[in-house]
């Protein structure tokens, strides 16, 4: 609980560090949504794969059809930060909040996220991570009509407090959580799994119109990654665009059609140590 309560402050003074965005009457900006990118940094990610991985978030925001939905909101912006993390305690903002309306700012912050080579570090702590991106979202200063959360990893939560109390937790922030299971490599570790996408389904996403975008293929990262951009700051209705890959997430109801045998669900505790203090 002390860990959490530090991570949780520390990141409180990080978001208000340049003072919150406000117009000049003083009232906060308003933006269609805030969104934290939370990206695993852990050892089992390989430096190529982060590699990759940073590139994909990059080019994201230099393309022209994020900088399309971006102006399709009602509001027409979007504030966005970028995150890394790994185990409890261990989270860096690698890019702060900033405010994106246009082209401009996109490529901005695409040039800046760019500037930061990917760092690694030891264990995997979603929860933690959900935590951190909680706290930035409480600090940010905007008003917006969707806070998000988007999470990726190639592993379960294995430190820290259980990931399902801190996805709730958020959940009834009216914090929206949404993943990306990196499934590129075999499972070959003690912490991995084969079915991430089904953990992330069943242990990790959720809120209203809360989603996922498996990635399987090394060339899938930057599509993947867009469009599960684009879905974030344009959706509206709870629609997800052409290819993308829904699963509901917690106190959402179902998808319209389901299989007559559905899959099995997955096993929230697969990587978690029982340890009293992280409750």
């Amino acid at each position: 609980m002390r860990s959490r309560i530090v991570a949780l402050f520390a990141c409180l003074l990080v978001a208000g560090a340049a003072g919150p965005p406000v117009r000049a009457g003083g009232d906060p900006v308003e933006v269609d949504v805030a969104l934290v990118l939370a990206v695993d940094v852990s050892l089992s990610m390989t430096g190529d794969e982060q590699a990759v991985q940073r590139e994909g978030y990059v080019e994201a925001f230099r393309n022209p059809a994020v900088h399309h939905a971006i102006r399709q909101g009602m509001v027409g912006r979007i504030a966005v930060t970028y995150v890394e993390w790994a185990g409890v305690g261990n989270q860096r903002v690698v890019v702060p909040w900033t405010l994106i309306a246009g082209p401009e700012e996109a490529t901005g912050f695409a040039d800046r996220l760019g500037q930061s080579p990917p760092r690694r570090s030891t264990w995997t702590s979603i929860a933690s991570a959900i935590d951190f991106s909680a706290g930035l979202l409480a600090g940010s200063g905007f008003e917006a009509t969707r806070r998000v959360i988007d999470v990726s990893g190639d592993g379960p939560n294995n430190q820290g407090r259980s990931v399902t109390k801190a996805r709730d937790d958020a959940v009834r922030q009216g914090i929206v959580i949404n993943g990306l299971p990196l499934m590129i490599r075999e499972p070959s570790g003690p912490w991995d799994i084969k079915d991430l996408d089904l953990y992330y389904r069943d242990c990790v996403i959720g809120g209203s119109g809360s989603f996922m975008v498996p990635v399987r293929e090394r060339d899938q990262f930057a599509a993947a990654i867009r469009t599960k951009i684009i879905r974030e700051v344009a959706a509206q209705d709870g629609s997800p665009p052409e290819g993308t890959h829904h699963e509901s997430g917690p106190g959402e109801t179902g998808p319209l059609v389901l299989k007559a045998q559905g899959e099995p669900r997955a096993n929230c505790l697969v990587g978690e140590r029982p340890n009293l203090d992280w409750d």
